[in-house]
C-alpha cells in the first residue's frame, strides 16, 4: 500500500466537494418530489429545479429557458449533433469536425456517417490547435452544423471559439462546442461567444456523476434525442435529476467564485511547475500548446517506455494519472489526439496526462515530479530501444 495518495486525473472525474454535498442532501431525503407532480412535494422539487437552471443560466451568460438538464456530457453531445442533423436535414448531409474531438462526438458523427452524412475532419496541427482559414474552406452551402469542442481533455488547448462561431454563421451554419472540459476552467459567457448549442457535465467540475446540460439558442433548430413524459419544457424526457441539478449549480458557482477563481490561478502555477520538472527529463515533450491549454491540464510524452507501464507504477506510489481519456481505456491503441498533432505511434504510447484541481499542493507536484522520473528511468533500462538509442548516441 502506497503511503501517499495523490489525485491527478481531473479530466476524468472530481470529487464532489462539502458545499455541493451539503446542498444536495435535502433533495435526497426531504425534497424528495418529482417536479412534475401537482401537490407541494412536488411544486417543491419544481421550484428546486428551476432555481438551479437559472443559477447555472446567471454564469454562462443564456435564459434559464434555453438551458437543459441531461444525464451528462456524452448525450448533451448525442443530442446537439443528432438533433441538428436530424432537423436540418433538407439543407443538407454535410458536417465540420475536428480529429481531436470526444468519442462522444466522434461516434455519433460516425452513427450519422453511416445514415448518408458527410463528415470533414479538420486538422490541428503540432500545437493542437484548429486554423479558423481551415473551417472556412472547409464549409459549404449543405453544411448543416459545426462541432469543434472548447477545450481537448487530453492535451488541454483551447480553442477559438468565437472566430470558429462567426466563421460558421457566414454560411448559416449551426455551430457546437462540447465545453465539458472548459466549464468553469475558463472563462465561458455564450453569448458573447455567439455559439448556438454547448454541451456541459457537471462531475467534473466537483459536483456528481449522472447530471449535464445542454444550451441551446433560442431559435436553434434541433430535434428530440428522448422521447417520453415531456419534460425540460417537451424538449428531454425523463424524471429530472433534481439532486444533480442542484449540485452542478452550486459547483459551478463555487468553481467561479473570487475564491474558484484564485484556486485557478493557483492550479495554473502548479501545472507551469510541474511542466518545467517533467521535460528536464531526457526525452521527454510537451503536448498541445504549452500556454492556451486548461489551468490544471499537462500531457507529456517520454520515449522507450509504454504509457499504460507508467501509470501502473505511478499508481503504486500512490498517484492517479492516465494517459489519455477516461472514456476510452478499454483501447490499446494510441490515442488519437496525439496522432492528430503529429506524433508517431511510437511517442503517442508514452504519453501521460496529469490534470491538476483545487485539491492539489507544490508538495504533491514535487512528488509527481520524482516518482516520474524514477519510473521512467526504471522502465527505459528493460527497454531493447532504448539500450539500441544509448549505443547510437555515445
Amino acid at each position: 500500500m502506497a503511503e501517499k495518495f495523490i489525485y491527478a486525473d481531473n479530466a476524468a472525474t472530481t470529487r464532489v466537494i462539502d458545499e455541493v454535498k451539503q446542498e444536495m442532501l435535502p433533495y435526497f431525503t426531504e425534497c424528495y418530489g418529482n417536479p412534475s407532480s401537482l401537490y407541494g412535494k412536488g411544486r417543491d422539487a419544481k421550484h428546486a429545479l428551476d432555481s438551479a437552471r437559472g443559477r447555472i443560466a446567471n454564469i454562462i451568460g443564456c435564459d434559464a429557458g434555453e438551458l437543459y438538464f441531461t444525464s451528462g456530457g456524452t448525450e448533451s453531445d448525442n443530442w446537439a449533433i443528432k438533433g441538428v442533423a436530424a432537423a436540418n436535414v433538407n439543407k443538407g448531409k454535410h458536417i465540420i469536425t475536428t480529429k481531436i474531438e470526444h468519442p462522444a462526438v466522434l461516434n455519433s458523427l460516425k452513427a450519422l456517417e453511416k445514415q448518408g452524412y458527410e463528415v470533414t475532419y479538420l486538422d490541428v496541427y503540432e500545437n493542437g490547435i484548429v486554423r479558423p482559414e481551415d473551417l472556412r474552406a472547409a464549409l459549404r452551402d449543405d453544411t448543416v452544423l459545426v462541432a469543434v469542442m472548447f477545450a481537448n481533455n487530453e492535451i488541454g488547448t483551447i480553442q477559438p471559439i468565437k472566430e470558429l462561431a462567426a466563421i460558421a454563421h457566414e454560411r448559416k451554419a449551426v455551430f457546437f462546442t462540447d465545453a465539458v472540459q472548459a466549464l468553469a476552467h475558463v472563462d465561458i459567457n455564450v453569448g458573447e461567444l455567439g455559439v448556438d448549442l454547448m454541451s456541459m457535465s457537471g462531475h467534473k467540475i466537483h459536483a456528481p456523476r449522472g447530471i449535464g446540460a445542454l444550451y441551446i439558442r433560442k431559435g436553434t433548430r434541433i430535434a428530440n434525442l428522448i422521447d417520453g413524459g415531456g419534460q425540460e419544457s417537451r424538449r428531454r424526457s425523463g424524471t429530472e435529476n433534481v439532486p444533480g441539478a442542484i449540485g452542478m449549480a452550486r459547483a459551478l458557482e463555487y468553481m467561479t467564485s473570487p475564491e474558484g477563481l484564485a484556486k485557478r490561478e493557483e492550479i495554473r502555477a502548479l501545472r507551469d511547475k510541474l511542466c518545467d520538472l517533467l521535460l528536464k527529463i531526457p526525452n521527454s515533450r510537451l503536448n498541445g500548446d504549452r500556454y492556451n491549454r486548461l489551468p490544471g491540464n499537462l500531457n507529456v510524452s517520454f520515449e522507450f517506455i509504454e504509457g499504460e507501464s507508467l501509470i501502473l507504477w505511478l499508481d503504486s506510489f500512490g498517484i492517479c494519472a492516465s494517459t489519455g481519456s477516461a472514456c476510452s481505456t478499454a483501447s490499446l491503441d494510441p490515442s488519437h489526439v496525439l496522432l492528430a498533432i503529429g506524433l508517431p505511434h511510437e511517442k503517442a504510447h508514452g504519453s501521460l496526462r496529469l490534470t491538476l484541481d483545487i485539491d492539489n499542493t507544490d508538495e504533491d507536484v514535487e512528488y509527481i515530479a520524482d516518482c516520474t522520473a524514477k519510473v521512467v528511468d526504471k522502465l527505459r533500462q528493460m527497454s531493447p530501444l532504448y539500450e539500441d538509442y544509448l549505443k547510437n548516441n555515445k
